[in-house]
């Protein structure tokens, strides 16, 4: 499987970069990528939601009439459910949205997620960026030579690089992971994948 590749300015080189076999082995697994996006969307959920049941719902101690002889249905108290203001059926409470995938499953799936936008051409090749101060006119002279434009990108460099960070910081269609700590949630997320070619020859030695 190959790749665009480009210089850190942008520029193109004149030849593809073959990717390494792993994590780059042209597999994706749909139901393991549904599996992990949805666990990684459930888990950004707050679970705060709450209503209240006829225990929690204030007042209603008192029957509002006798049993019998009235004419009317029975009825134990003003806060029962088919009574305007009473408490709710069923209603949300409080609680956890976390799912366990296991770390193999993540793996996988950050696996697939790559392979997909690499299957894709949206998978693209620079050579190490190389900043020594944060600069966020470097990062958008280098998105617009790679013809990225408005969509969505994620910049996976070779470990942490406080200065691309910082000079991404600031573009809300720009993000900057170090490799092998982005989600497979954020591979799907970015529109292309602008990978250090660094990243690739250590896979290639591992």
């Amino acid at each position: 499987m190959q790749a665009r590749a480009y210089k850190a300015d942008g520029t193109p080189h004149p030849e593809s970069i073959e990717l390494p076999e792993s994590p780059f082995d042209g597999t994706v697994h749909e139901g393991v990528l549904h599996d992990v996006v949805t666990a990684i969307r459930a888990r950004g959920r707050q679970g705060t939601a709450a209503t209240k049941t006829r225990g929690f719902v204030r007042g209603g101690s008192r029957k509002p009439w006798r049993q019998k002889g009235t004419g009317r249905a029975r009825h134990g108290t003003i806060r029962s459910p088919i009574w305007r203001g009473g408490g709710i059926v069923f209603g949300p409470s409080p609680r956890s949205y976390d799912q366990r995938i296991p770390k193999k499953v993540r793996r996988l799936a950050w696996r697939s997620a790559l392979n997909a936008r690499a299957l894709e051409d949206r998978l693209v090749v620079v050579d190490p960026l190389e900043l020594e101060t944060p600069r966020t006119k470097s990062i958008v002279a280098l998105l617009d030579m790679l013809d990225v434009g408005s969509q969505n990108a994620l910049l996976l460099t070779d470990g942490a690089k406080k200065p691309v960070h910082l000079s991404a910081r600031n573009l809300p269609n720009v993000l900057v992971r170090p490799w092998g700590e982005a989600s497979a949630y954020d591979v799907l997320w970015a529109d292309v994948v602008v990978v250090e070619a660094s990243v690739l020859a250590s896979e290639e030695e591992a």
